[in-house]
């Protein structure tokens, strides 16, 4: 039996994308926690090998309109304290920084479309990343955070001075979209709310950002390859101890 790695879910028009590929090759299985649909009375985090947390439109203080969200920071900190690999990606980075006792405030400007990311030097001696310099990344947010106690800085932006972090061996929250899939990015575009968000910012333009996926999405799967692909290879370790 294949050792699961368990995705926590906040919408339904916001799926894993890449993430699956990257889990199927690296010899795990995935399930889903739906959280939109029922908040489920365990976790059965004492069987997995990870913990992922995917992104949503709600703030993470948000509790009385999603009581899932105080759930979420409950179950990253058993995840931490069992010392599972844990990805936090968007509100999943928000909540993981949450968790750990950073301020989590709304952004300048809001992140939606391609946006240039840079890799700090951190980055290049990260397990994860292995890398440095400029990769143009794929965002959807409003929201931002500080860096937390004791986390290393991977990723910055002109608007979002903390895009990436590491907490301790494996616990990383990605503040960009790693994971898009070209059918993603159209959902995404054309979701009710998304648009309803979209109309209200004349600085964003919708379609340049379908104009420049063709290009940019192939840059950002070929890393997305890489960095998920060292991510499910520590789920596969962790499962392993």
């Amino acid at each position: 039996m294949k050792p699961t790695v368990l995705i926590l879910r906040h919408m339904l028009h916001e799926p894993g994308g890449t993430l699956e590929t990257a889990l199927g090759n690296g010899g795990l299985e995935f399930r889903y926690v739906d959280l939109f649909r029922e908040i489920p009375p365990r976790l059965p985090l004492d069987e997995s090998a990870g913990l992922i947390v995917l992104g949503g439109a709600m703030n993470v203080d948000q509790t009385d309109q999603y009581p899932f969200l105080a759930r979420d920071v409950q179950w990253i900190e058993r995840a931490l304290s069992r010392h599972l690999p844990v990805l936090g990606i968007c509100l999943g980075a928000q909540l993981l920084a949450k968790t750990l006792g950073a301020r989590v405030y709304p952004a300048a400007r809001k992140e939606i479309g391609w946006y240039s990311v840079k890799l700090v030097a951190a980055a290049a001696q990260d397990p994860l990343f292995a890398q440095s310099g400029e990769r143009t990344t794929f965002q959807w947010h409003g929201d931002t955070f500080d860096l937390p106690t004791g986390a290393i800085h991977l990723a910055r932006s002109p608007v979002c001075e903390n895009q990436a972090f590491r907490y301790g061996q494996d616990t990383y929250g990605l503040q960009f979209h790693i994971e898009m899939t070209a059918a993603m990015i159209d959902d995404w575009l054309t979701e009710a709310g998304n648009c309803r968000e979209l109309a209200g910012l004349d600085y964003i333009d919708p379609q340049g950002i379908r104009a420049e996926t063709p290009t940019e999405l192939p840059r950002l799967q070929a890393l997305a390859a890489e960095v998920l692909g060292r991510f499910a290879q520590m789920c596969r370790a962790a499962a392993d101890r």
